[in-house]
């Protein structure tokens, strides 16, 4: 690439030649080469600037750190000069506040280039800095898809005069989004943003990979996917979705993303103390990242190193913003030293020059362990690596399942939660709040007739004026004093949230904000003084402001507790736990596998997978008084299966993702009989009523419409039915 912006040598013009780069700013190309110091961009780089410049919706498809942020920024910026774009015409949309804080220094450099500015707003924003960008609009605003809408609804932002010249929003690790909802709740936001311009909005998703793309671009252009053209571009990969119609290129893509690469390296340790002996002795001198599943080994893993005198940083959702900043700023400076964390340092939030990424046991998807290892790996010479330390036999043979799917290519799907009713009782809220007053006729008009927002909501409508939530006058709907109620606290901050905490108590060592701890913690029975683990430190309770939910506390040597309560019950997918069953059958991931692995596995082997799986098909098993039907189908089609078969399923149990307790006293008949009366008619699982508090905004929809949501969610009808069809053995008593 030449410094006057002109085209790298040995390129020709066409798709990725030298027409491509000229597109660029000439501004932008000369920044390129003399104020980064790149030779040239990536083959994603320019892959994205025929489509982005042409105004077409996209995702962008690139492991971490494969320059996304860059691919989506310097063609958008260059639609900017040409087009003269004035006002704030980008949006930048992250999933987490401490991914704006990373990203927001370098979106502003690259803005600054062609005298343009961005700007940082989302919950711990001062008032002044909001200030300055109502009365001095920013080209760029960072923020999420909450402080978006709070954006629209609030009193003090004139959103039609902030937001009214947005022309294309990018959403970073919008696969983050699409899989939970937060994502319904973005659709939604974007569809009213379009309202407010009063033209299409541009969308671009940047993602790691995933295992349906095509869905996913499909998916983020929301109401327009019917009617707009889009582009997944990728390294090697450039698929096209035509106006009328989502196509299908998800095979092809996935056809064509790069095999799997790095050191993978797969151990069985025993415990977390010997996890944490292996860190504090293997890799001296490194800086190195381990990732744990849980808030509670995270501190217990910290404080085992700690006690080890390692230099040791933490990060989780519990700990305080000032605490986990603390931690990221040092890390990313330290050399020999250990972060230890949740997936909150998954997403690409820069951590500096990592050399080794841990991960103790296993995560629940090849998709989350993309994000881990991909932390690693980018020095030049360097390769990617993990090295897996599994603490149970059970976490060893869901490690090693995963990295089977790992090696085949293989990634899950990103499927939006089904049914979001909840959130469409929230956004019947939201608009109203926004706009004052709303037609109690063209109501649906504010979302562009996006399903399930459009006129199928109608019932939920109904409900939330017979139950006081809207008020009803003159053709007109107005926010009633039930919504006041209920979210109205803090100019209905609680409105613009669309999940669910459990309730936690702030720990205070004097007025330092450590964290947040679970309630279970103070109230339980424990012998001794009460003692706290956080920040993997040990902490002694002094007091306990119950109504304001305030722990305070002192510096203690040891004994502290760490636990929080799981916030829902996610389970394995189906195709985990199928590959868990091929590994207990025989298959081992291609991978190093240590000694203690590889024995820990053939051990498995020989006494647990004879009672447990069968190359045949699924298995039914009889212990003592115990059956058992080895299913390996994953939590939510056990779940469905539970609920399909109740004549000859336990009812007093929780199904798991392996195996669901079938009655005592069954019979090879009474099997038979079931299985015949079933034919292809599943049913949803039974809901816990304990489960529908859990879903935001449940109070806002009748009861009927809020268990029917959540029932949904726990099921999966394909991999029931896929079951079901397989042959079944009966085991003899053991």
């Amino acid at each position: 690439m030449a410094a006057d912006g002109g085209s790298p040598a040995g390129t020709g013009p066409g798709e990725d030649g030298a027409d491509v780069l000229d597109r660029l700013d000439p501004v932008v190309l000369h920044h390129v080469v003399n104020t980064l110091g790149w030779p040239d961009l990536r083959p994603l780089q320019r892959a994205a600037i025929r489509p982005l410049m042409d105004g077409q919706d996209a995702v962008l498809l690139a492991p971490t750190a494969g320059g996304k942020t860059e691919a989506a920024c310097f063609p958008l910026l260059s639609a900017m000069t040409e087009q003269k774009w004035t006002g704030t015409s980008v949006l930048y949309l992250c999933p987490l506040k401490a991914l704006l804080n990373n990203l927001v220094g370098r979106v502003d450099s690259y803005a600054q280039w062609l005298g343009r500015r961005a700007a940082l707003w989302h919950g711990d924003i001062k008032e002044s800095q909001r200030q300055r960008i109502r009365t001095e609009a920013p080209d760029v605003l960072l923020t999420t898809p909450e402080s978006l809408e709070a954006m629209l609804i609030g009193v003090k932002t004139d959103h039609a005069r902030l937001l009214g010249s947005v022309r294309a929003v990018v959403v970073d690790e919008v696969h983050a989004f699409a899989g939970d909802d937060r994502g319904w709740h973005l659709l939604a936001v974007l569809e009213r943003l379009e309202r407010v311009t009063g033209r299409p909005i541009q969308r671009v998703g940047l993602s790691a990979t995933v295992g349906n793309p095509g869905q996913l671009l499909h998916w983020l252009q929301g109401a327009g996917a019917g009617s707009r053209t889009g582009q997944v571009v990728a390294p090697g990969v450039h698929l096209s979705l035509g106006a009328g119609g989502a196509g299908t290129p998800d095979k092809a893509a996935a056809d064509r993303l790069p095999s799997p690469a790095g050191e993978v390296e797969l151990d069985y340790v025993g415990s977390l103390e010997n996890a944490a002996k292996l860190i504090a002795a293997l890799h001296r001198g490194e800086k190195r990242l381990v990732f744990c599943d849980s808030r509670r080994q995270v501190e217990e893993l910290g404080a085992a190193l700690r006690a080890r005198e390692m230099t040791v940083f933490l990060s989780h959702a519990s700990l305080s913003v000032d605490e986990r900043t603390r931690s990221e700023q040092a890390f990313a400076e330290a050399r020999d030293c250990v972060i230890v964390s949740t997936s909150t340092l998954e997403l690409g939030i820069d951590v500096g020059d990592l050399d080794r990424v841990i991960q103790v046991d296993a995560p629940a998807s090849v998709a989350s362990f993309l994000q881990r290892i991909g932390r690693t790996g980018r020095r030049p010479g360097s390769v990617r690596n993990c090295l897996f330390l599994t603490t149970r036999k059970e976490t060893l043979l869901q490690a090693a399942g995963l990295l089977l799917l790992w090696s085949r290519g293989w990634v899950e799907p990103v499927v939006p939660p089904p049914e979001p009713r909840h959130l469409v009782a929230q956004q019947l809220l939201a608009v109203t709040l926004q706009q004052h007053k709303l037609g109690d006729q063209l109501w649906d008009r504010q979302w562009n007739g996006l399903a399930p927002f459009d006129r199928s909501a109608a019932p939920i409508l109904r409900f939330l004026t017979k139950e006081g939530f809207l008020d009803t006058d003159g053709g007109m709907l107005f926010v009633g004093p039930e919504a006041e109620r209920r979210f109205g606290k803090r100019h209905f901050i609680e409105l613009t949230a669309s999940f669910t905490a459990p309730p936690q108590f702030t720990v205070l060592s004097g007025r330092t904000e450590i964290g947040r701890t679970d309630p279970s913690v103070l109230t339980e029975e424990r012998p001794g003084p009460r003692r706290l683990l956080l920040g993997g430190r040990s902490w002694q309770v002094t007091y306990i402001d119950w109504l304001r939910k305030r722990v305070f506390v002192e510096p203690a040597d040891i004994g502290g507790i760490a636990k929080w309560m799981n916030g829902g019950v996610a389970g394995l997918s189906y195709a985990l736990t199928r590959a868990m069953r091929e590994v207990l059958l025989g298959t081992d991931p291609p991978v190093s596998l240590t000694r203690r692995a590889e024995a820990c596995l053939a051990e498995q082997r020989e006494t647990d997978a004879p009672g447990s799986v069968h190359p045949g098909g699924t298995l039914i098993t009889r212990v003592g008084s115990g059956v058992r039907w080895w299913t390996w189908a994953g939590y939510r089609a056990n779940a469905t299966l539970a609920a399909t078969l109740q004549s000859v399923t336990d009812p007093l149990q929780r199904p798991t993702d392996c195996w669901l307790r079938l009655r005592e006293n069954l019979t090879l008949a009474d099997w038979r009989a079931a299985r015949e009366n079933v034919g292809e008619n599943l049913v949803l699982p039974d809901v816990d009523r304990r489960a529908v508090r859990g879903l935001k905004f449940s109070a806002a929809l009748p009861e009927r419409i809020a268990v029917a949501t959540v029932a949904a969610r726990l099921a999966d009808f394909e991999s029931a039915r896929s079951v079901l069809r397989e042959s079944v053995r009966f085991q003899p008593d053991g």
